[in-house]
């Protein structure tokens, strides 16, 4: 009897365990397809509604990516900015809209020289994400590049980013554009 009553409850105990292992596989699929979109290396997603956020400046980067951009911030951000607050605080998240850079002949017509530079076709977003505890290795930023509203899947390409902001001065807190009053 006593066997009978072991096995019983160890075949219960195995049965428990397998059936915690299946819905905690069930569940880590259900976040993966919920968190598909998020950058390799950092898990950066692409913020909802972060087209209407504040302009914090525009700028143009010529050479290889000859590019036009506009660099969005969330309430956070923006609000350091106008402080001139650095560190930046935990919350923080500043996005970068890239579009190619083209003339306009349409605006150029009106003019009497070419002058007209506007965007053309939309290149990529990126993303930067102030969490000093989780990207405590990466100077407290944690980075996205999205293609076509997809994160970008290259590791490579987004570990590149904390090693060009590493490069900068220390004053700026690994950020690129100041504040366009």
């Amino acid at each position: 009897m006593i066997r009978i009553s072991t096995c019983c409850l160890a075949v219960s105990a195995a049965l428990l365990g397998l059936s915690t292992m299946v819905a905690a596989a069930q569940g880590r699929g259900r976040e993966q397809g919920e968190n598909a979109n998020v950058s390799p290396v950092y898990g950066v997603k692409l913020p909802k509604g972060y087209r209407d956020w504040k302009l914090i400046s525009v700028a143009h980067e010529a050479g290889k990516n000859n590019d036009i951009r506009a660099i969005l911030g969330n309430d956070i951000a923006v609000k350091a900015y106008r402080e001139g607050k650095r560190p930046f605080p935990d919350g923080a998240v500043i996005v970068r809209l890239a579009w190619q850079y083209e003339s306009s002949p349409r605006n150029d017509a009106v003019f009497p020289a070419p002058q007209s530079f506007v965007a053309g076709a939309p290149t990529n977003v990126q993303v930067s994400v102030k969490d000093s505890r989780l990207y405590a290795a990466s100077g407290g930023w944690g980075y996205g590049q999205f293609d076509s509203g997809k994160a970008n899947p290259s590791e490579a390409l987004t570990r590149s980013c904390f090693a060009c902001h590493a490069k900068l001065d220390a004053g700026s807190d690994q950020v690129f554009t100041a504040y366009s009053h």
